[in-house]
Protein backbone atom coordinates (compact mmCIF):
# COMPACT_ATOMS: atom_id res chain seq x y z
CA UNK A 1 0.00 0.00 0.00
CA UNK A 2 2.57 2.58 1.07
CA UNK A 3 2.00 6.05 2.38
CA UNK A 4 0.01 8.91 0.95
CA UNK A 5 1.08 10.84 -2.11
CA UNK A 6 1.95 14.54 -1.89
CA UNK A 7 -1.42 15.32 -3.50
CA UNK A 8 -3.30 13.21 -0.96
CA UNK A 9 -1.51 14.86 1.95
CA UNK A 10 -2.27 18.28 0.50
CA UNK A 11 -5.97 17.40 0.20
CA UNK A 12 -6.05 16.16 3.80
CA UNK A 13 -4.34 19.32 5.03
CA UNK A 14 -6.80 21.49 3.11
CA UNK A 15 -10.04 19.60 3.85
CA UNK A 16 -9.33 17.79 7.12
CA UNK A 17 -10.33 14.44 5.59
CA UNK A 18 -9.42 12.09 2.75
CA UNK A 19 -11.21 9.27 0.92
CA UNK A 20 -11.50 6.67 -0.37
CA UNK A 21 -8.50 4.53 0.53
CA UNK A 22 -8.72 0.82 -0.24
CA UNK A 23 -7.69 -1.29 2.78
CA UNK A 24 -9.00 -4.74 1.83
CA UNK A 25 -11.25 -6.46 -0.65
CA UNK A 26 -15.02 -6.22 -0.36
CA UNK A 27 -15.13 -9.96 0.35
CA UNK A 28 -12.73 -9.63 3.29
CA UNK A 29 -14.77 -6.71 4.65
CA UNK A 30 -17.85 -8.90 4.36
CA UNK A 31 -16.06 -11.64 6.29
CA UNK A 32 -15.28 -9.20 9.13
CA UNK A 33 -18.92 -8.07 9.11
CA UNK A 34 -20.03 -11.68 9.55
CA UNK A 35 -17.53 -12.19 12.37
CA UNK A 36 -18.94 -9.12 14.10
CA UNK A 37 -22.48 -10.45 13.66
CA UNK A 38 -21.42 -13.81 15.12
CA UNK A 39 -19.86 -12.09 18.14
CA UNK A 40 -22.99 -10.04 18.74
CA UNK A 41 -25.17 -13.12 18.40
CA UNK A 42 -23.18 -14.77 21.17
CA UNK A 43 -22.35 -11.86 23.46
CA UNK A 44 -24.88 -9.10 22.79
CA UNK A 45 -24.42 -5.84 20.97
CA UNK A 46 -20.96 -4.35 20.46
CA UNK A 47 -22.48 -1.41 18.60
CA UNK A 48 -24.89 1.36 19.58
CA UNK A 49 -24.56 4.19 22.09
CA UNK A 50 -23.18 2.13 24.96
CA UNK A 51 -20.66 0.10 22.97
CA UNK A 52 -17.11 -0.24 24.26
CA UNK A 53 -14.54 2.19 22.88
CA UNK A 54 -11.77 -0.35 23.43
CA UNK A 55 -12.92 -3.56 21.73
CA UNK A 56 -9.38 -4.11 20.40
CA UNK A 57 -8.55 -5.21 23.96
CA UNK A 58 -11.09 -8.03 23.67
CA UNK A 59 -11.12 -9.18 20.02
CA UNK A 60 -8.01 -10.61 18.38
CA UNK A 61 -9.04 -9.84 14.79
CA UNK A 62 -9.73 -6.22 15.73
CA UNK A 63 -6.31 -6.02 17.40
CA UNK A 64 -4.83 -7.31 14.12
CA UNK A 65 -6.87 -4.76 12.12
CA UNK A 66 -5.50 -1.73 13.98
CA UNK A 67 -1.99 -2.88 13.00
CA UNK A 68 -2.61 -3.46 9.26
CA UNK A 69 -0.03 -1.75 7.04
CA UNK A 70 -2.80 -0.76 4.62
CA UNK A 71 -4.16 1.47 7.40
CA UNK A 72 -0.99 2.43 9.24
CA UNK A 73 1.04 3.43 6.17
CA UNK A 74 -1.36 6.28 5.22
CA UNK A 75 -1.72 7.25 8.88
CA UNK A 76 2.06 7.44 9.24
CA UNK A 77 2.13 9.94 6.37
CA UNK A 78 0.03 12.23 8.57
CA UNK A 79 1.26 11.50 12.10
CA UNK A 80 4.83 10.30 11.70
CA UNK A 81 6.43 6.94 12.53
CA UNK A 82 5.44 6.60 16.20
CA UNK A 83 1.74 5.81 16.43
CA UNK A 84 -0.61 4.95 19.28
CA UNK A 85 -4.12 3.56 18.90
CA UNK A 86 -6.31 5.40 21.39
CA UNK A 87 -9.68 3.76 20.75
CA UNK A 88 -11.80 1.63 18.48
CA UNK A 89 -15.57 1.58 18.07
CA UNK A 90 -18.11 -0.19 15.89
CA UNK A 91 -20.79 2.05 14.40
CA UNK A 92 -23.98 0.47 13.09
CA UNK A 93 -27.19 1.86 11.65
CA UNK A 94 -29.91 -0.59 10.79
CA UNK A 95 -32.63 0.35 8.29
CA UNK A 96 -35.18 2.61 9.95
CA UNK A 97 -33.65 2.49 13.43
CA UNK A 98 -33.33 6.29 13.66
CA UNK A 99 -29.66 6.18 14.73
CA UNK A 100 -27.74 9.31 13.84
CA UNK A 101 -24.74 11.39 14.92
CA UNK A 102 -25.04 15.10 15.66
CA UNK A 103 -22.56 17.64 14.27
CA UNK A 104 -19.48 17.65 16.47
CA UNK A 105 -15.69 17.89 16.64
CA UNK A 106 -14.09 14.99 18.51
CA UNK A 107 -11.18 16.85 20.04
CA UNK A 108 -13.48 19.20 21.96
CA UNK A 109 -14.24 16.38 24.42
CA UNK A 110 -11.61 13.68 23.96
CA UNK A 111 -9.07 15.24 26.34
CA UNK A 112 -6.07 14.99 23.98
CA UNK A 113 -3.48 17.63 23.05
CA UNK A 114 -1.96 18.65 20.75
CA UNK A 115 -4.37 17.77 17.96
CA UNK A 116 -2.21 15.26 16.09
CA UNK A 117 -5.05 12.76 16.04
CA UNK A 118 -6.52 10.98 13.00
CA UNK A 119 -9.55 8.70 12.77
CA UNK A 120 -9.70 5.89 10.24
CA UNK A 121 -13.26 4.79 9.41
CA UNK A 122 -13.39 1.41 7.65
CA UNK A 123 -16.60 0.40 5.90
CA UNK A 124 -17.73 -3.20 6.47
CA UNK A 125 -20.89 -2.56 4.42
CA UNK A 126 -21.60 0.14 1.84
CA UNK A 127 -21.78 3.64 3.34
CA UNK A 128 -24.10 5.75 1.19
CA UNK A 129 -26.10 8.95 1.50
CA UNK A 130 -29.24 6.82 1.76
CA UNK A 131 -28.05 4.61 4.62
CA UNK A 132 -26.55 7.42 6.68
CA UNK A 133 -22.90 7.80 5.75
CA UNK A 134 -20.85 10.44 7.55
CA UNK A 135 -20.82 13.99 6.26
CA UNK A 136 -17.92 16.38 6.88
CA UNK A 137 -17.30 20.11 6.55
CA UNK A 138 -14.18 20.79 4.45
CA UNK A 139 -11.71 22.99 6.30
CA UNK A 140 -13.49 22.72 9.66
CA UNK A 141 -10.42 21.12 11.27
CA UNK A 142 -9.13 24.70 11.38
CA UNK A 143 -12.07 25.80 13.57
CA UNK A 144 -10.93 26.09 17.17
CA UNK A 145 -12.88 26.75 20.36
CA UNK A 146 -16.26 25.88 18.88
CA UNK A 147 -18.88 25.55 21.60
CA UNK A 148 -20.63 22.19 22.08
CA UNK A 149 -23.53 21.21 24.28
CA UNK A 150 -24.69 17.84 25.59
CA UNK A 151 -28.13 16.77 24.35
CA UNK A 152 -30.60 14.12 25.46
CA UNK A 153 -31.37 11.94 22.45
CA UNK A 154 -31.56 8.16 22.68
CA UNK A 155 -30.99 7.82 18.93
CA UNK A 156 -27.75 9.83 18.95
CA UNK A 157 -24.82 7.40 18.77
CA UNK A 158 -22.54 9.79 20.68
CA UNK A 159 -22.09 9.04 24.38
CA UNK A 160 -23.54 12.35 25.59
CA UNK A 161 -25.16 13.61 22.39
CA UNK A 162 -22.37 16.19 21.96
CA UNK A 163 -23.57 18.81 19.48
CA UNK A 164 -21.96 21.92 18.03
CA UNK A 165 -23.80 25.16 18.69
CA UNK A 166 -22.61 26.52 15.33
CA UNK A 167 -25.25 26.03 12.64
CA UNK A 168 -24.01 23.79 9.82
CA UNK A 169 -25.24 24.41 6.28
CA UNK A 170 -25.67 20.99 4.70
CA UNK A 171 -24.86 22.49 1.30
CA UNK A 172 -21.33 23.12 2.58
CA UNK A 173 -20.76 19.49 3.61
CA UNK A 174 -19.46 16.46 1.75
CA UNK A 175 -20.83 12.91 2.02
CA UNK A 176 -18.24 10.28 2.95
CA UNK A 177 -19.40 7.55 0.57
CA UNK A 178 -17.44 4.30 0.91
CA UNK A 179 -17.54 0.80 -0.53
CA UNK A 180 -16.90 -2.22 1.73
CA UNK A 181 -13.18 -2.45 2.44
CA UNK A 182 -12.53 1.26 1.84
CA UNK A 183 -11.69 3.75 4.57
CA UNK A 184 -11.72 7.47 5.10
CA UNK A 185 -9.27 9.42 7.25
CA UNK A 186 -10.26 12.54 9.14
CA UNK A 187 -8.56 14.94 11.52
CA UNK A 188 -9.72 14.86 15.14
CA UNK A 189 -11.02 18.42 14.83
CA UNK A 190 -13.02 17.96 11.60
CA UNK A 191 -16.73 18.70 12.06
CA UNK A 192 -18.79 15.67 11.10
CA UNK A 193 -22.15 14.05 11.64
CA UNK A 194 -24.52 11.62 9.97
CA UNK A 195 -28.22 11.24 9.27
CA UNK A 196 -30.44 8.20 9.97
CA UNK A 197 -30.48 5.18 7.68
CA UNK A 198 -33.39 5.48 5.24
CA UNK A 199 -32.23 2.63 2.98
CA UNK A 200 -33.00 -1.09 3.18
CA UNK A 201 -29.40 -2.14 3.96
CA UNK A 202 -27.36 -1.57 7.15
CA UNK A 203 -24.45 0.83 7.43
CA UNK A 204 -21.72 -0.72 9.55
CA UNK A 205 -18.12 0.35 10.04
CA UNK A 206 -15.30 0.44 12.52
CA UNK A 207 -13.64 3.66 13.65
CA UNK A 208 -9.98 3.51 14.74
CA UNK A 209 -8.56 6.59 16.49
CA UNK A 210 -4.80 7.04 16.10
CA UNK A 211 -2.50 9.67 17.56
CA UNK A 212 1.15 10.62 17.39
CA UNK A 213 3.09 9.33 20.38
CA UNK A 214 3.82 12.87 21.62
CA UNK A 215 0.12 13.59 22.21
CA UNK A 216 -0.75 13.76 25.91
CA UNK A 217 -3.97 13.34 27.93
CA UNK A 218 -5.37 16.55 29.41
CA UNK A 219 -8.07 15.19 31.74
CA UNK A 220 -6.14 12.79 33.92
CA UNK A 221 -4.69 9.33 33.39
CA UNK A 222 -5.47 7.65 30.07
CA UNK A 223 -4.26 4.66 28.06
CA UNK A 224 -3.35 3.68 24.50
CA UNK A 225 -1.84 0.84 22.46
CA UNK A 226 1.49 1.28 20.65
CA UNK A 227 0.94 -0.02 17.11
CA UNK A 228 3.98 1.33 15.23
CA UNK A 229 7.39 2.74 16.09
CA UNK A 230 8.35 3.66 19.65
CA UNK A 231 6.71 5.50 22.52
CA UNK A 232 9.46 7.83 23.70
CA UNK A 233 7.11 9.94 25.81
CA UNK A 234 5.14 7.63 28.08
CA UNK A 235 2.15 9.96 28.36
CA UNK A 236 -0.32 7.06 28.27
CA UNK A 237 -0.58 3.85 30.25
CA UNK A 238 0.32 0.96 27.98
CA UNK A 239 -2.49 -1.33 26.84
CA UNK A 240 -1.93 -5.05 26.24
CA UNK A 241 -3.40 -6.99 23.30
CA UNK A 242 -5.69 -9.99 23.84
CA UNK A 243 -4.28 -13.49 23.47
CA UNK A 244 -7.75 -14.94 22.87
CA UNK A 245 -11.16 -13.41 22.27
CA UNK A 246 -12.84 -12.41 25.54
CA UNK A 247 -10.58 -14.58 27.70
CA UNK A 248 -10.23 -13.81 31.41
CA UNK A 249 -7.02 -11.82 31.03
CA UNK A 250 -8.47 -9.76 28.19
CA UNK A 251 -11.64 -9.04 30.15
CA UNK A 252 -9.63 -7.92 33.17
CA UNK A 253 -7.47 -5.66 30.99
CA UNK A 254 -10.57 -4.20 29.37
CA UNK A 255 -12.20 -3.51 32.75
CA UNK A 256 -9.03 -1.76 33.96
CA UNK A 257 -8.80 0.47 30.90
CA UNK A 258 -12.50 1.27 30.60
CA UNK A 259 -12.58 2.54 34.18
CA UNK A 260 -10.07 5.18 33.09
CA UNK A 261 -11.96 5.83 29.86
CA UNK A 262 -15.30 6.46 31.55
CA UNK A 263 -13.66 8.92 33.92
CA UNK A 264 -12.33 10.98 31.01
CA UNK A 265 -15.51 10.82 28.89
CA UNK A 266 -18.17 11.22 31.57
CA UNK A 267 -16.66 13.09 34.50
CA UNK A 268 -14.71 15.78 32.63
CA UNK A 269 -17.59 17.75 31.16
Amino acid sequence: MGGLSDDQRARFEADGFLLPIRVMSASEAGSLHRRLEALEAGRGTLTGKFRSLKNHLLITWLDALIRRPEILDPVESLLGPDILCWSTAFFAKQPGDGAHVSWHQDLTYWGLAPGDVVSAWLALTPATTENGCMRMVPGSHKWFGEAHRDTVDDDNLLSRGQTMTREINEADTRPIVLEPGEMSLHHGNTAHGSAPNTADIPRIGVAIRYMAAHVRPTNGADSAMLVRGRDRHGHFLAEHPPKADFDAAAMAEHDRIMELRHKVMLENR
